[in-house]
């Protein structure tokens, strides 16, 4: 499963971080794709890059395969395990912008500068079932959509393209994101104050400590329950200036919902776990990672490399 985030600091810059929760790594590795990069998409011929991008992916066929990523104009995007729900096309549609959905976010982060630019596109775009090769087969995804102003969430189901203006910034998985709005009203009344002394009858009554008004917040890992807890973590982290306050915040606050093995058996019996957290930095175009081996944050900034090259640089 998966959680996602992003939030502004007080100077309007975004940071946007994910959890990739699963059993087993993908041999995956923090990858920039220059503005140079040239590739040929499944259905829109040879494009090539217009921001140069950073974020987690494998490399096949010469092609990133994001899991999350953003570009040097500020705009991110991470893919979020959708099983059961996602619905692409089975084959392109004439007329239409037709994406297959390996290269969605590669095609997302290289293509546009906003999400007003993205969801202004998406509103012609079919995502199409067709995997990069055999090996690789199609993953059923919803995506969660950044800049420094808002976020939204693409869904591509039976209904076909459907965007949600994400109002609290977060997302996991299953069921949909209306569904997951909708539930929080459930929560309504989760508060972080410390509550003040009552009475009842003759007895003055005063909480053991903070975080009473907390109690009832889903401490499992279900995705409805990681949904609602990153959702209050998210709303109420009071608003950092420094690069480092605010990593440190996004690390905080996927940790708040990050998973633990041995905690959540898969279907297979594997324990799910949290394999790595990653996250971005617009107002220094760094990437920021950490595994679940290795807790120490390392960070990638794309200064340090040549932004104008032809082929994707693998970070050792």
């Amino acid at each position: 499963m998966c959680t996602g985030v992003r939030f502004s600091d007080d100077k309007g810059n975004m940071y946007f971080g994910r959890n990739l929760d699963w059993s087993t790594p993908y041999g995956q590795k923090v990858v920039i794709t220059p503005r140079g990069f040239k590739y040929n998409s499944a259905f829109l011929g040879e494009l090539q890059t217009k921001y140069a991008l950073i974020g987690m992916a494998i490399v096949v066929e010469n092609t990133p395969l994001y899991f999350d990523c953003a570009n040097e104009a500020g705009l991110a995007i991470a893919g979020l395990n959708f099983p059961g729900y996602a619905s692409y096309s089975p084959s392109a549609i004439e007329g239409k912008t037709n994406v297959s959905a390996y290269e969605f976010p590669l095609w997302v982060t290289m293509s546009f500068s906003t999400v007003d630019e993205v969801e202004s596109a998406l509103k012609n775009t079919v995502i199409v079932a067709k995997p990069i090769n055999d090996q690789f087969p199609v993953s059923e995804l919803h995506f969660i959509i950044g800049d420094a102003k808002r976020s939204i969430v693409v869904e591509y189901t039976s209904k076909g393209m459907e965007i949600f203006h994400n109002d609290v910034d977060v997302l996991t998985n299953q069921p949909g994101y209306g569904w997951h709005q909708e539930n929080l009203r459930n929560y309504m009344n989760l508060f972080p104050q410390m509550p003040k002394e009552i009475s009842w009858s003759k007895a003055k009554l005063t909480a053991f400590g903070s975080g009473s008004l907390m109690r009832g917040i889903p401490g499992d890992y279900y995705s409805p329950s990681r949904f609602v807890r990153v959702a209050y973590l998210n709303t109420h982290y009071p608003t950092k200036s420094t690069e480092a306050d605010n990593v440190s915040r996004l690390f905080h606050t996927l940790t708040g919902v990050a998973m633990i093995d041995g905690a959540a058996q898969m279907g297979d019996g594997k324990s799910e776990l949290t394999i790595y957290t990653g996250g971005y930095s617009s107002a220094t175009q760094t990437y920021y990672y950490n595994t679940y081996e290795d807790p120490a944050i390392k960070s990638v900034a794309m200064s340090d490399y040549d932004l104008s090259g032809n082929a994707p640089i693998q970070v050792d």
